[in-house]
């Protein structure tokens, strides 16, 4: 956003460059990575049950199938939920952004180009995380009880081999994100500090 009209405001921001103490966005982007990841590992681990399953009687685990295939539902569902805050708190936090314009990343972007990248990025992602759980959905209530059906596995193979490539993006996603903070300094506190050349040993007691 257009700097001046940051300084509107700036009465009201923090040394990070929004008007509460710690970011929101990086925090509700660890938990959608972290209930896609778990969702997906726990169907993995579900498909392939019938392989490990020596592996838990040898480790005394009591677990059945339909666990395991309940977890990466309920996972996945909360992930689809918490995506929409995570990307409404990255558009918010994004427009109170004044990186430097004057620096590239190590991608060869500069800082605009990385936000625009991460912002469009989001949305795509929270689209195909909706995706999946709609897809998650149907699996689970329609194709998992069709009766022809003859096995007792709840989600395909293609949706496993899909949730894998998301992962990946969410990879490139984050790295995005991750260099708007530590390499342009976005709603980075000792960076803005250091930028208006204040001492981080006064300033952060």
């Amino acid at each position: 956003m257009n700097s001046e009209l940051i300084d509107q405001l700036s009465g009201s921001l923090g040394a990070n460059g929004l008007p509460y103490t710690i970011p929101i966005h990086p925090n509700l982007v660890h938990l959608t990575i972290g209930l896609f990841i778990i969702a997906m590992t726990f169907d993995i681990v579900g498909v392939l049950f019938p392989f490990e399953k020596w592996v838990f009687k040898f480790l005394a685990i009591t677990v059945e199938r339909d666990n395991l295939f309940d977890v990466g539902w309920y996972n996945m569902l909360a992930a689809s939920i918490i995506t929409f805050f995570t990307v409404g708190a990255g558009f918010y936090e994004m427009l109170l952004a004044a990186p430097p314009a004057d620096m590239k990343s190590a991608w060869g972007l500069q800082a605009m180009e990385t936000m625009l990248w991460h912002g469009v990025g989001g949305v795509f992602l929270l689209a195909l995380i909706v995706g999946m759980t709609i897809w998650r959905a149907w699996q689970r209530f329609v194709w998992g009880k069709q009766e022809y059906k003859q096995t007792d596995r709840e989600v395909q193979w293609i949706y496993l081999f899909a949730g894998i490539a998301i992962m990946f993006i969410l990879y490139i996603h984050g790295t995005l994100g991750a260099q708007l903070a530590a390499e342009f300094g976005v709603h980075n506190t000792a960076d803005n500090l250091l930028r208006s050349h204040q001492d981080l040993n006064t300033t952060l007691k």
